[in-house]
């Protein structure tokens, strides 16, 4: 048991010693006198990433309007180029993934083009926990169709509110679906799901299938398109580090790259004849044809930086380290934190190929307070309603003895009730 000791931290920090990535760290900006663990939801600047918003901030300032062409990195092919970097993160072929508007853009962007209802072919299958702006966006493009979505949106529903089940999933795939989307990740309770195979099933019954990768992309490596995958998009600003309200990526399999997007814009105009202004749209044959408007350069600019860090890392060592510091979190909450009826639940799965990048800790009656009682300690996770406490150890800069920092506070929040001085009030960002 002297691993999972609460008592002394030295097997915790024999462990960061010996880590391979532990250099990455000081690549990072921690903030002062705090154990982040939010990186799924927001991750932290890296040097490499100030340096690359920089030059392109320097660029603007010499060059102007020459810097869509004249830049090191021409912002003209940007969007393209940064696609590429990451496009080992998620096993996608040259030309299928481009950065591209935000997540929820995309989905609608997506859907638009890949969504052809038909008689007796008219509706869409996603699920009832993913996160909610993606249901918002199939309803709108089901209303646009003139689709009632409670007759139209099939909603796979979750065990006890928190895991999907496959089989389930694949059982609702009937003749009457026109589309499938699902999360990669759920992102509340941390279920990875199978991918490949829910499209493989999907495949099977000719229907098309596409994944919102937003609580995946940098944790947890895929492989789209040897997977088949048909579309996908997901933020850049979590496990990414792009910063806040960076741009997302928007993937499409290279065997749709014909196809037409059905929301169209400027930017996803053939690049060499982009500036002809025809009237006539004639998207790229490539992810980039479902870009719309021009791209923010700024705002993709801090990722450039971090996918230099990914790539030198390598994503295979990341999941290997991710893996380590959640199993390690979830062994430490599991000997030294109450559990039972009123006790922590983890409810993210146990097994390695079911979990993604973060664990997810429920507490039944007072996760919120005791949210914030670690925050008021310096430890920074994020609080999902009603019950859920989502700790995200990131590969490239948190530390095992961190982990055991945060499970040590745990106990002594619930042992002195220290979370009992917080209201149980949820601020505007959760």
């Amino acid at each position: 048991m002297t691993l999972l000791s609460l008592k002394n931290p030295a097997p915790a920090n024999r462990r960061d010693l010996s880590d391979p990535l532990r250099s990455f760290r000081s690549r990072f900006y921690i903030p002062e006198k705090t154990v982040y663990m939010d990186g799924n939801s927001l991750g932290l600047l890296s040097s490499d990433g100030e340096a690359s918003l920089g030059r392109v901030i320097g660029e603007w300032r010499r060059l102007g309007i020459r810097g869509w062409l004249d830049a090191g990195r021409p912002w003209f092919r940007m969007a393209e180029e940064i696609g590429e970097m990451a496009s080992g993160l998620v096993g996608a072929a040259p030309g299928e993934l481009v950065v591209s508007g935000g997540t929820t853009v995309n989905i609608h962007a997506l859907v638009s083009t890949f969504f052809q209802p038909r008689r007796g072919r008219s509706k869409i299958l996603a699920d009832a926990l993913n996160f909610p702006s993606d249901t918002y966006a199939l309803q709108g493009q089901l209303r646009l169709h003139g689709l009632d979505p409670a007759d139209h949106l099939i909603l796979a529903p979750g065990r006890d509110g928190r895991l999907l089940d496959e089989e389930t999933i694949v059982s609702l795939m009937g003749p009457e679906v026109a589309l499938i989307w699902l999360p990669s990740v759920l992102y509340a309770s941390g279920q990875l799901l199978d991918m490949e195979g829910l499209t493989r099933e999907a495949h099977q019954r000719g229907i098309e299938i596409g994944f919102d990768c937003s609580h995946s992309a940098g944790a947890v490596p895929h492989r789209l398109h040897e997977w088949g995958v048909d579309f996908a998009t997901f933020c850049g600003y979590k496990y990414l580090n792009g910063g806040p309200g960076s741009p997302a990526f928007l993937y499409v399999h290279q065997r749709h790259f014909d196809r037409h997007p059905m929301l169209p814009g400027w930017f996803g105009y053939v690049k060499d004849r982009q500036f002809d202004m025809s009237p006539e749209f004639d998207h790229a044959r490539s992810a980039g044809g479902w870009q719309i408007s021009t791209p923010g350069i700024i705002g993709m600019a801090a990722m450039e930086g971090s996918l230099r860090l990914f790539r030198e890392a390598g994503m295979e060592a990341l999941r290997e380290k991710s893996l380590a510091l959640t199993g390690y979190l979830m062994e430490l909450v599991d000997a030294c934190l109450p559990g039972g009826p009123d006790g922590f639940a983890i409810v993210t799965p146990r097994e390695a190929d079911r979990r993604g990048g973060h664990v997810a800790l429920a507490h039944p009656t007072e996760a919120l307070r005791i949210n914030e009682a670690l925050k008021a300690r310096g430890i920074i996770p994020d609080f999902r309603g009603p019950d859920t406490i989502r700790i995200a150890p990131v590969p490239l800069y948190n530390t095992f003895g961190e982990v055991w920092q945060v499970v040590r506070a745990l106990k002594e929040i619930m042992e002195t009730r220290e979370y009992e001085r917080f209201p149980n009030q949820r601020h505007a960002v959760s």
